[in-house]
């Protein structure tokens, strides 16, 4: 007697984490030597604008994702904070003012994201309980920063880049979702990376993902769902859509080089990304 075969069900796509980086082209820290911090209220913003085209090009793709914001752009655009949750996206903290964690001393750290934490939550009206900080300044000398953002009610941090870099990064720290400070700390999220010949590659968005063909990019997010089995993290900033942005004078070539490299083919690879993986919340995808 023969038996039915067993029916295959299809398995469930991995869903990966869709980020934002809430900031204007003028508060990234590479411009910081050469734009004053008391000059940000006087310079145009164009932060509203950029937010809005991505949000109406993740409702086109129905992708939900996760809105690092910082302090300073929210109190200035209350009403598109809103619009940023009333689409069902998560509303987590950058910080107030852009400021690296490692520059900070512990309270003024403890400030600066008990003070975004609860301005975020006040506009948006819900609960916020992710953070990244401002170019990824928390690694191996500044871990006690991970203690402060549990006592401030913070749930997981996307803080640490497992790279090598000339600005930040900890290449020796964990891939994958883990917690540094132990099964009670914080939980830690790192931006993707692929492992190729003993060492990590970015993989997970920002000026890598306008440098790498858009293939490559495709490549290794790929690799990390289907031979690691791992969720990815992907991030990107509102003004890395917008070329027509106003050029900043008297930066180094490599300055020069990072910020404006292909910004003419972001929004046609982040349309891609779309279509070609699945997406969603890091809250959803990581502590539900």
């Amino acid at each position: 007697m023969q038996t039915a075969a067993k029916e295959q069900v299809p398995p469930v796509p991995i869903r990966n984490a869709m980020t934002i980086d809430v900031e204007d082209y003028f508060q990234v820290s590479a411009f910081a030597p050469h734009i004053p911090r008391d000059s940000w209220p006087s310079l145009s913003c164009r932060v509203e604008n950029n937010i809005d085209r991505i949000l109406a090009l993740l409702d086109e793709a129905g992708v939900k994702g996760t809105f690092f914001t910082l302090g300073w752009i929210a109190e200035r655009y209350p009403a598109m904070v809103r619009r940023v949750v009333e689409n069902g996206h998560e509303l987590a903290s950058h910080g107030y003012s852009h400021l690296r964690a490692s520059d900070q001393k512990a309270d003024e750290f403890l400030d600066d994201i008990t003070r975004s934490k609860s301005l975020l939550e006040d506009i948006g009206g819900q609960k916020v309980q992710g953070y990244r900080a401002p170019s990824f300044s928390i690694g191996s000398d500044n871990l006690w920063a991970l203690d402060l953002l549990l006592e401030a009610g913070y749930r997981y941090s996307s803080s640490i880049y497992p790279i090598q870099h000339d600005h930040y990064g900890m290449p020796d720290a964990p891939r994958f979702a883990h917690y540094p400070r132990g099964e009670n700390g914080l939980l830690e999220l790192p931006v993707t990376t692929v492992r190729i010949l003993q060492r990590n590659l970015p993989a997970g968005g920002g000026g890598y993902f306008r440098f790498w063909p858009y293939s490559v990019s495709r490549w290794f997010l790929q690799r990390v769902n289907k031979e690691d089995m791992k969720p990815g993290i992907f991030y990107f900033h509102p003004w890395e859509l917008d070329p027509g942005q106003p050029r900043q004078g008297g930066i180094s070539m490599k300055t020069r080089f990072r910020h404006y490299l292909n910004l003419h083919r972001m929004e046609g690879r982040i349309k891609a990304l779309t279509r070609d993986f699945h997406w969603g919340r890091m809250d959803r995808i990581f502590l539900e």
